[in-house]
Parts: C-alpha cells; structure tokens; sequence
C-alpha cells in the first residue's frame, strides 16, 4: 500500500472511530460494537506503527469524549489516561514482574472524580475528554451509597465507577413510558442518568459508585480531627481504608509471584487462577463489568514509571478473549416495541457459546447493521460481549442484501428510518401500533377482566415479535400457532398446553370483565359493574349507550361518558371488539337479590382485616349491595372501615379531619344487619 493510500485508510479509520466513541461517550447510544470497535482501532495503531505517520486528533492519541453538555465544566488537576490492554494473562504475568499487584473488575460505567473537604462532599466531577470533565456535584449527591460525610478532616481526592446494576436496569426499563426509548445498556442507562440537569431523575435511576482510587490526600489547615489515617503507598491497604470511610470499593485479589490471595484468603496459584476466579462470577454479577484491572499495589513505584502519551504505565487492562463461532446467517427479525423503535436481531444457525446455545443476537439498530453489511446466506463470526451477551463480531461474506422494511412488522403501518443520537434507527409511526400498547394487553389479561393466567409481559411482547398477537382476539386463538410457539426460547409443549387451558378458561367471560378489559379511560371496575348491571348485562346494549343514559348512571359523568361513546364509536375498537365476541362467550350473571342499602354510599377500606381473607372480599360484599370502593378518603367518603381507630395513618388523620366516620369490620356487619 502507497504511502497516500495508508494515509488515506488512516483517515477514514480515524473518523469511523471518532463517530463510534461520540455516540458511545457523548450520546450514550452504540453504532459500531465493541468488538468491531477495538477491530479497527489495532488496524489503525498497527497501520502508525508501521508507516510512522499519526495523524492529529487520531483516537490513539485521545481519550474520552468531547464534552457537549449544558452542565458545568471543570478542568482536571491531573489528565485522566486510558489503559493500555491486553487479552492475555502471559502478558500480564511478564507486566507485574516481581511486584505484588491489586486485581480487580473494571466496571462498565461512568468515571467519576469525587472531592472531600473536612470530610463533606464538595465536588464531583466526570472524567470527559480526560482533560475536562462536568461537574455533577448534585447528582453524585443522589446516588445510593456514596457516602457524603466521611470520618476524613483531609482533604481526599477519589475516583470511582458510577454504575446502575442490572436487577435496577430490567426494572427501570420495564417502567419506561410509551414515546420513550428502553435503553440498550446499564452503561448507556448510567451515563444518560448521571449527566442530567435534574437530580431528581439521577435518584430515580438507583446509580451506585464503586471507589476504586485514592488519588490525594491532603492535610487541610484548621482542618476537622482525622479519626481515619491514608495510607499513601499500598493500594490494598487503601482499598480497606475506602471502605472503612464507607465507601463500596471494586472487589479486588492480590497478587503476586507467591500466589494470589483474595480478602477471603481464597488462594492461588498462578494468575491463571485468579483470572479464572473473575470470570467465573461474570455471570452471576449484578453490576456490568468489560474486563479487569491490574495496578501496582507500591502506588511510588508504580508512579516513578510515569506514563506515554495516553497511557499511565502503573496500570493495565485485562480483556475477556473472546469465544468466536462462526455460522451462517439465517434471517433479521424486525422487533416492534412499545416505543415505536423497531429493532434489528440476527437468527442464525445455533453455536455453543461460554457453555451455552446461542441462535440469536440483537443488531441494536440500521447503523450497525448497514457497517456489517448483512446478507441472507452470509457467514459470521459470533460472541458474548463481556462472557454474557451474543454479539456479531464480523461478518465474512458481506453480501448485503437484507431489505429495510417499509412496514411495521405488527401492524403493518408505516415504518420511516429515523436519525437519533447520530445512530439511524426505524421507528413504527403508528400510534395504534399494538405493541405500543403492551400495557393495555396486560391490564386485558389481569385478574379483574379476563384473568387469563400465565400471559405475563415478557409472553406477550415475544408473542407480537413473533407474529402470533396481532390483536385482543388473537390470545384465544394460540392454537393455531403451536409448533412455532413450542419452538420457541423458555416454551415448550407443558407451557404451550398450559396457556391453552388458561385461554379457554378466560373465553368464558362477563360483560362487566369485558368492559373493564378493554381499558376505556376511566371505566373502573365498579363502574364497569354499573353500566352492565344498568343494561341488564346485555353486550349490545351496553356497547351502544348514548351519552345521556351514561349520565344516569350513579358514578358516570360528563367526561367519561364522552370517552366511553368515543371509544366505541372508533372504527378500529369496534372491529376489535367484534373480533373478541367471536372467540368468547358470556356466562349468565346471576341475578343480584340482596338489598342495595349501601345505593350512594362510598367506603374506603385501610389495615388489616379479621373477619375476611381478603379486601377483594370485602369490596365484592360492599359492591353486591349497591355500594362504591375508593381508594382514598375524600369528602364524597361515607364511611373509612378500619380496625384500628387509633392508628396514625394518612386515611385516619383525613377521614378525622373531614368528619369521615371510621368504622370497625364488626360495625359494618351491624349495618348489614348482623354477622
């Protein structure tokens, strides 16, 4: 290769792995996966060594990310380096020499320098491009168990991995709301929570700091009494001292040319081992980690080495190699989701994988899938990112032939390519989409409407990716789909047979369940029982009630009798209901004889009860004889039910304050006419 062609190749490496690290660093979001990132970062480091030419700005060279935010920027006492790394334990055997050295994970977050003074939290600050980073004092404030007064008068300078743990991750992206993107990452999660203006969201997304350096120590003149002493020159001995000030540190080994000794006393014989050790718990961790770190644990020693450009030379890190399969590429599978994101995942023919079977592995978005140039019949090489998730490392044929649809895969509306965070992306412009609405599917399975058991949010969500849920009518008809569904990851014929009997069990319904199922705003479950009861529990009549009839009904006012009309009037709800009254059938209710003596009134039920298994219980009795159920005390409440008259509760103090009566169960029996 000339030199203008190398100089040329250089360039456009460089610019591809400055895209890939803004979008990693800056917008929190992936176009390029790791490994084919750290693929043509040595292409680019080999292609410098050999023609000795490097070219300004190139990301050999830098470190982090240019900071772009609106929040406060600080520049670093001392430039914040990145490790050098290796995949090989000889490596890092042959690098600690003779010298003891700390172990330890390298956690997959967001960097952070924190400042005490007089053993208070003044300042926390991001590592940024290395150089300047920004200040996000309040929000550090907010993380879970950063301890904001320490028993320090020093003043201490420490460095620490915010990170968000998977267990927080599931839970908070399960909660997301509809128009707003799930995360693909905890990292991406940590670092969207972290740098924000509002504090209130960074508390809300469960953050946690993991120290893993004491950078200074520095005695303050008048300074508070120091009731713990630094140790300056063992980062063993510091690591203990972070945690007796209370701080969580990273676990970490130490090692050394007799053996490696865990805080345990686990013990070792070689590095081998203690690699061995880690990745064995890759697995199980509750916290995202890429690999591991090893540090001089003589913190003077490790300094007289100084550092190259980019690298400290008192620290290095230690890469998973990765277990590569190579297969054949089946198919892309188009997942709608609730956000209307509808993302790209790889089938192809099953490969073992770190001791599991893998046939699949999300793409993440177009921008990925256009750099690795997918084509039906290709040959790939396939991995788990960091031991746990399946990745496409490279693609060797590179035909790329795959089509972008056109259509939402579920509802088939239009389906529009879209720029987010420099990565491109295809969005479903449907707002009727239904796997936009997997909560109202949820709510239509619960136990109050059609209690179809066993249909949790995960089923239904891989139900819609496979094509199977297309509508409300469509849980009853699992059947047609059984072959696909038993083939399916974590189903197999028990769960299949299962879910069937769970359909039929719920096709045989009420009117009132109905109604309350199809989530029309405000249609509670008493009011779902009125309007059924007003009609005689006659489908027709009720699905066909004017506004003014909705009106008379006791608890229906101007507001949701327009919305339930509207709800049925809409040609798309209408044709769904249709399709549901074919594949269900009603029960006859039983006529309600008992005296309606609570007609108009309203209870409110708090504590425990003696007498009933169960509030449902209770409300159903309430509700059998005319009465309402409300969830809090208000002015329009007839009666609190509590066992406790004393308690301090909320609903005590509101219901004394309003002249509300409280009642024992044992009275409102009374007002049954006896028990």
């Amino acid at each position: 290769m000339s030199k203008e062609a190398t100089v040329a190749k250089m360039k456009e490496l460089s610019r591809r792995l400055k895209e890939a690290s803004k979008a990693y660093y800056q917008d929190a979001t992936e176009i390029m996966s790791n490994f084919e990132y750290d693929k043509i970062y040595d292409e680019l480091e080999k292609l410098e060594k050999e023609s000795g030419i490097v070219l300004s700005g190139s990301p050999t060279q830098t470190v982090g990310y240019e900071v772009l935010s609106d929040l406060p920027k600080e520049r670093h006492l001392s430039k914040m380096l990145s490790l050098d790394k290796t995949k090989e334990p000889s490596v890092l055997e042959s690098w600690l020499g003779e010298q003891k050295g700390v172990l330890s994970w390298k956690m997959d977050g967001l960097t952070v320098v924190l400042t005490y003074e007089n053993g208070k939290l003044v300042k926390a600050v991001t590592r940024g491009s290395g150089e300047v980073g920004e200040v996000i004092t309040q929000n550090a404030k907010m993380f879970e168990n950063l301890p904001l007064n320490i028993p320090c008068g020093d003043r201490l300078v420490i460095r620490g991995e915010a990170v968000i743990k998977y267990s927080d991750f599931e839970k908070i992206n399960s909660q997301i709301t509809e128009g707003e993107a799930k995360y693909k990452n905890p990292r991406n999660l940590c670092s969207g929570s972290v740098r924000q203006l509002d504090p209130e969201i960074t508390k809300n997304r469960h953050v946690n700091l993991f120290a893993f350096a004491l950078v200074s120590a520095e005695e303050i003149q008048g300074g508070a009494p120091k009731t713990v002493n630094i140790p300056m020159n063992s980062r063993e001995a510091q690591f203990e001292t972070l945690k007796e000030l209370g701080f969580d540190v990273v676990e970490y080994a130490t090692v050394d040319v007799k053996g490696v000794s865990e805080p345990e006393n686990k013990k070792y014989t070689d590095m081998q081992e203690a690699i061995a050790y880690f990745a064995e718990n890759i697995s199980t961790n509750d916290f995202p980690s890429d690999g591991l770190v090893l540090t001089f644990d003589d913190i003077e020693y490790g300094k007289a080495l100084g550092a190259t450009a980019k690298f400290p030379r008192d620290a290095i890190a230690f890469k998973w190699r990765d277990e590569i399969a190579e297969t054949v590429f089946r198919k892309i599978q188009w997942s709608a989701s609730r956000t209307g994101l509808i993302n790209p995942i790889a089938i192809f023919d099953s490969v073992e994988l770190e001791g599991t079977t893998v046939s699949r592995a999300s793409v993440h978005n177009l921008s990925i899938l256009k750099e690795l140039k997918l084509g039906i019949g290709d040959r790939i090489k396939v991995y788990k990112a960091n031991m746990i998730i399946p990745q496409i490392a490279e693609n060797l044929t590179r035909s790329e032939n795959l089509e972008i649809p056109k259509t939402c895969p579920v509802c088939d509306g239009p389906a529009v390519i879209r720029k987010e965070a420099d990565a491109e992306v295809l969005f479903c412009e449907n707002p009727d989409c239904l796997a936009k609405h997997i909560k109202s599917i949820e709510h239509f399975v619960s136990r109050d409407a059609l209690n179809l058991e066993g249909m949790s949010e995960a089923t239904v969500e891989k139900f819609i990716d496979a094509g199977i849920i297309h509508e409300m009518a469509d849980l009853f008809k699992l059947a047609l789909h059984k072959d696909k569904i038993v083939n399916m990851e974590g189903f197999g014929e028990k769960s299949f047979n299962n879910m069937i009997e769970a359909a039929r069990k719920a096709s045989h319904t009420t009117p009132e369940r109905l109604l309350y199922g199809l989530g029309i705003e405000g249609i509670g479950v008493a009011n779902a029982k009125m309007i059924s009861k007003s009609c005689d529990y006659d489908w027709e009549r009720i699905a066909t009630l004017k506004k003014e009839a909705l009106m008379n009904i006791n608890g229906v006012g101007e507001v949701l009798a327009q919305s339930y009309v509207n709800y049925f009037e809409n040609e798309k709800n209408s044709m769904a209901v249709a399709h549901l009254l074919e594949v269900i059938t009603f029960e006859k209710v039983q006529e309600n004889n008992a005296q309606q003596i609570f007609e108009g009134q309203t209870f409110v039920i708090t504590g425990s009860l003696n007498g009933f298994s169960n509030r449902k219980e209770l409300q159903a009795l309430i509700e059998e004889r005319g009465g309402k159920l409300a969830g809090s005390v208000s002015k329009k409440t007839s009666y609190l039910i509590n066992n406790d008259n004393l308690s301090g509760s909320t609903k005590n103090k509101t219901a004394k304050s309003l002249g509300v009566p409280i009642i024992t169960e044992d009275e409102f029996m009374k007002m049954m006419g006896g028990k």
